[in-house]
């Protein structure tokens, strides 16, 4: 038993070493989840502070399930549906050819064939939490080439839980006769296969009633998809598999709801904290005296990974019809291994499979891998104005046109209602008429059903929602809500980004609060508002075209 000091104790320094390294690395533009890993090695193999205790493992235990929940969030098959047949020849093709290929230059690096079958897995895996991360951050999460790769990952995420599955079969490296271990692994994928039937069966009949009696409070919803994400964990022990392969369906079953956007919106603090505790937790773990000795087969495998997928991908994805940039922009975005890879080596050392060293060199393949490919993927249209004129890309089949489809962006000129009560509703079906692209956004998703325009899921004190609206290249914000401060925060932000408003002016003593705040329009009732404010507006060339 260890006591509940030693826990937070050692939680304490994780999270101090994090935040220390993540200062220092911001002004070197270094990727968080690399930090997270330098933070571990300063704590664990360079300076000793934190060793390999019973609390470190309960504490990374704990970080794998939320990460692999979070993981999980990221993957809904609504957003990759028109991209469904590249990504699964993609995903599949690469991870058959870079799983033979990294077996085979394993071994003529020496490796035994378990050391090989571990490393070559490790490496078949690219990132989905890096790669979600750094295209959110530069807003191409649903262009074409953003759709794609999240297909891909999910394809890839998907082989990973058999594998997960798998080790999960093999138990803990204790000889065992060939029918038990047959019997085992019968076991464990009758298990992973329950649990993805249940995941299924509630993401599409039990979890969208459940999650919609909650999801206007903020509090319950949370508090119900992580209720939702230990309940799966339990399942998968009870059913003898991973927490990782629980955490994972659970996280995917809540993807495939219509307010996802929302909840990972509210999850991914709590998210970001497990990831750095993971992440740290890792780097205490690996076996920094181990690298000098294998710093050459890391050297060269990194090589591998971030030459040879982003190869493989560009062949792949130009077969399948897509353009020239689409292809580049989707391979630059899989050169680097997964936090499954991690996990996967994780879980094969706890097991006995392989030693420290090979946790410690696809630690530091990792760390290469990942702040590589976060510079390729940050810079990669530049990347592509570089390349282009050289002819080198034509050399995989590409044409130079779009291919397969045009992206997907919003036009400008739009227009934001924010909440969906009667009066919101009756603006949205007004402007709809005239001829308006509007957006509709509410906490309530009830609410939203049933109205003619696109519709967003969110509570607009939160900035990222505004951001998902495109406030800032929209037309008019309008609120239709009757609640003060809100209504104040939304005047402040439109005249922040320059953009015209029309607030409910539900209070006669907030009038003079909101003129101050630049409001273009007080909407003073529901049946002249909607009128009068279209009018008023358009007489300042608000709405002409």
């Amino acid at each position: 038993m260890i006591s509940d000091i030693a826990i937070l104790q050692d939680l304490g320094i994780i999270v101090l070493g994090a935040a220390g390294v993540v200062l220092v690395a911001q002004f070197l533009k270094i990727p968080s989840i690399v930090s997270y890993i330098l933070a571990g090695l300063l704590l664990g193999p360079v300076l000793g502070i934190v060793g390999i205790t019973e609390s470190v493992e309960i504490i990374s235990e704990v970080g794998i399930a939320l990460l692999l929940f979070l993981v999980g969030l990221e993957l809904s098959l609504e957003k990759i549906k028109d991209v469904g047949k590249v990504a699964v020849v993609a995903g599949i093709g690469q991870v058959v050819f870079t799983a033979a290929g990294g077996l085979a230059f394993c071994l003529l690096l020496g490796f035994d064939l378990m050391e090989g079958i571990f490393i070559a897995t490790a490496l078949t895996f690219s990132s989905t939490v890096v790669v979600v991360k750094l295209l959110d951050q530069k807003d191409e999460l649903d262009s074409v080439y953003g759709r794609i790769a999240v297909g891909i990952f999910l394809v890839q995420d998907l082989v990973v839980v058999v594998a997960l599955t798998f080790l999960a079969g093999l138990g803990r490296g204790e000889e065992v006769a060939p029918t038990e271990m047959l019997m085992n692994l019968g076991v464990a994928f009758g298990g992973m296969a329950l649990l993805l039937v249940v995941a299924a069966v509630a993401a599409r009949y039990v979890l969208p009633w459940l999650l919609g009696r909650v999801a206007s409070s903020q509090e319950a919803l949370l508090i119900s998809s992580l209720a939702w994400c230990f309940a799966f964990v339990l399942g998968a022990e009870v059913l003898q598999l991973s927490l990782e392969i629980g955490a994972f369906l659970a996280g995917l079953a809540l993807a495939q709801l219509p307010y996802n956007h929302d909840l990972r919106r509210r999850v991914h603090p709590l998210m970001n904290f497990f990831i750095a505790v993971f992440f740290v937790s890792l780097g205490i773990q690996m076996e920094f005296g181990a690298v000098q000795q294998i710093w050459l087969p890391a050297v060269l495998l990194s090589l591998f990974v971030l030459l040879g997928n982003p190869f493989i991908f560009m062949l792949l994805i130009a077969r399948m019809g897509y353009g020239e940039r689409t292809s580049f922009l989707t391979s630059v975005t899989v050169a680097q291994i997964s936090e499954f890879s991690f996990i996967f080596a994780a879980m094969g050392l706890s097991a006995g499979l392989i030693g420290e060293e090979i946790l410690s060199l696809i630690g530091v393949v990792g760390l290469v891998t990942i702040a590589a490919s976060a510079f390729m993927i940050l810079n990669n249209h530049r990347l592509y104005e570089w390349l282009r004129p050289t002819g080198i890309l034509r050399l995989f089949g590409a044409t130079e046109g779009t291919g397969g489809m045009q992206e997907e962006v919003r036009r400008d000129g739009h227009v934001v209602v924010v909440g969906m009560n009667s009066l919101g509703r009756n603006i949205v079906r007004h402007l709809h008429e005239e001829g308006e692209q509007v957006l509709a956004v509410d906490t309530d998703p009830e609410k939203l059903e049933g109205l003619p325009c696109e519709t967003l899921l969110g509570n607009v004190e939160y900035r990222a929602v505004l951001e998902e609206a495109h406030m800032e290249s929209a037309r008019l914000l309008v609120s239709a809500l009757q609640i003060e401060e809100v209504n104040r925060l939304l005047a402040y932000r439109t005249e922040e980004a320059g953009v015209p408003c029309a607030i409910h002016a539900f209070d006669p003593t907030s009038i003079e609060d909101l003129l101050r705040l630049g409001v273009e329009h007080l909407i003073d009732s529901q049946r002249v508002g909607v009128d009068r404010m279209v009018e008023s507006l358009s007489a300042r060339g608000v709405f002409a075209p």
